[in-house]
């Protein structure tokens, strides 16, 4: 009986390779630069906007872009686009004052922020927060590739995470930031390749032509972005734009993978054109994912194909019209480009998980060690946090995805806040320490609540939203009877910002 499953081509494993080999080769090529930690983690501010913006882009663009917006497409509508275009009005909000601001006020840790405004303890609970989350994000960015790569060529679902797992620590370990952004500068040209080349496939492939399979998606009313009810109960156009403006408010005021962006720069000016570019063509990268699975919808109807008994859900129908339909060497492009993603997004996440734990961590607690024992540490973490993520992907490849809801319940338990919490120490002179560690109290408990069983009226999306309100809005109350007694920590708010900067300028 001949396996459902396709075989991968010879063609399309060449080219797997060579991206594979160029991604070690520029790790290798920045690897003798690597003499500080402060190379290492934010390349001496040398990095030109235009890069950084390329690689704010592979930051934000993971394995889940190639498989779960055409998926989600295919299956439905474009109501899961509404979150993502929420980061260009967030941009508009907080880049002009919070980039330039971060590069001021902290050194290679976001967190350091927190514990400059209120204590070591915040500092400490944010930097967990952030990793915790990002930990378990990772173990699932490897399972989904490599259950994407596995139905795509036959390959076993164990030896992908391997590969994945091996290829980005090693030019994560031995490059650093350097290498993880001249690695996601790559993978920005083979992103845009792949989609002109599938978009082509998906238009000109059908013999009716690109204007049939267009009249087909747009009659069926397939380009829709949901229903503008005020139902907070149900994934609407409101509910999904109030979670995506919260979720990119989190990452543009309070995660190291963006804020080490900030950083990299040659200057303010650099580093608010590079966060501009990559912020802006994510958006049209959504959009043409989501094209692409609505395209794949009118394919299958325009043409009359069958997809075999074994596509059962709609995530893994553009993967099997990639195996089906695109010519060797092209596919393989393709699959470059998925492995691409979710490498940059992991690279990303090890160097930055390295940051923390070397500045938030260890410089506190060694503030005498030299420069070539922090620089040790990192790369020790860099592969600690290699090897535990493949663990847990392998983990959750042999458990059928059931750990899936308690990791995402234990992140989103433990991380929920931050935005409530950048929000209090940004904007509130007069919380300190002990109305932040209130809240934060509040947060937790809210968020444990609503993830449990007892029936949170509202949708799932709305409990993270709620759970940084409530760290903001307990926080302040209790800043009335526990008022900010540091100093110091007035310093870093807004309103002394502002008044700073106006009298540099003048």
């Amino acid at each position: 009986m001949m396996s459902s499953v396709p075989s991968v081509r010879a063609l399309d494993v060449l080219v797997i390779v060579v991206y594979m080999a160029a991604l070690v080769y520029i790790g290798l090529r920045f690897s003798r630069r690597q003499s500080s930690t402060e190379r290492y983690f934010v390349a001496k501010r040398s990095i030109p906007g235009w890069a950084t913006g390329l690689s704010l882009l592979a930051t934000l663009i993971s394995s889940v872009t190639f498989i779960a917006y055409p998926g989600s497409a295919y299956d439905g509508d474009w109501s899961n686009l509404v979150p993502g275009l929420m980061t260009a009005l967030v941009l508009l909000v907080v880049a002009g004052v919070i980039i330039p601001f971060y590069r001021h006020a902290v050194g290679m840790s976001a967190y350091e922020y927190f514990g400059k405004r209120f204590g070591y303890p915040a500092r400490i609970y944010s930097s967990i927060a952030y990793a915790l989350g990002h930990f378990s994000k990772m173990g699932f960015v490897f399972y989904l590739l490599a259950l994407t790569v596995s139905g795509m060529t036959g390959w076993k679902t164990d030896n992908v995470i391997i590969l994945v797992g091996a290829i980005t620590v090693s030019y994560t370990l031995v490059g650093g930031i350097e290498a993880v952004i001249w690695a996601d500068v790559v993978q920005g040209f083979v992103l845009w390749f792949g989609i002109a080349i599938c978009l082509a496939f998906l238009l000109f492939l059908p013999a009716a032509g690109p204007a049939a399979v267009w009249h087909v998606a747009w009659s069926s009313h397939k380009i829709s972005l949901g229903s503008l009810a005020p139902d907070f109960r149900r994934p609407t156009i409101p509910v999904l734009a109030i979670y995506g403006f919260f979720y990119y408010l989190q990452r543009y005021t309070a995660d190291q993978t963006i804020v080490q962006r900030y950083l990299v720069a040659k200057s303010d000016r650099a580093a608010l054109r590079g966060i501009a570019i990559g912020s802006f063509l994510c958006i049209p990268v959504w959009t043409l994912f989501m094209l692409i699975g609505t395209l794949c919808w009118a394919f299958y109807k325009v043409t009359g194909e069958t997809l075999p008994a074994h596509i059962a859900k709609a995530d893994q129908v553009f993967p099997y019209f990639i195996t089906t339909h695109v010519p060797a060497g092209l596919a393989g492009l393709f699959l470059a480009g998925l492995f691409g993603a979710a490498m940059a997004n992991l690279s990303s996440d090890f160097n930055s998980l390295a940051a923390i734990a070397v500045e938030d961590y260890y410089r506190v607690l060694r503030p005498l060690a030299s420069e070539r024992s922090r620089l040790r540490v990192a790369k020790v973490v860099v592969a600690v946090c290699g090897v535990l993520c493949v663990a847990v992907a392998t983990a959750l490849a042999h458990t059928n995805g059931t750990a899936l809801s308690l990791w995402y319940t234990v992140s989103a338990v433990v991380a929920g806040g931050l935005v409530g919490l950048f929000v209090l120490a940004f904007l509130c002179p007069r919380a300190g320490g002990t109305a932040a560690w209130i809240g934060i109290a509040a947060s937790i408990a809210f968020t444990g609540w609503a993830s449990g069983p007892w029936g949170f009226p509202l949708h799932n999306y709305m409990i993270g939203v709620i759970g940084h309100l409530v760290l903001l809005a307990v926080g302040y109350a209790a800043s009335f009877l526990f008022p900010n007694r540091r100093k110091a920590g007035v310093e870093l708010t807004l309103w002394r910002w502002l008044r700073r900067t106006r009298v540099e300028s003048q």
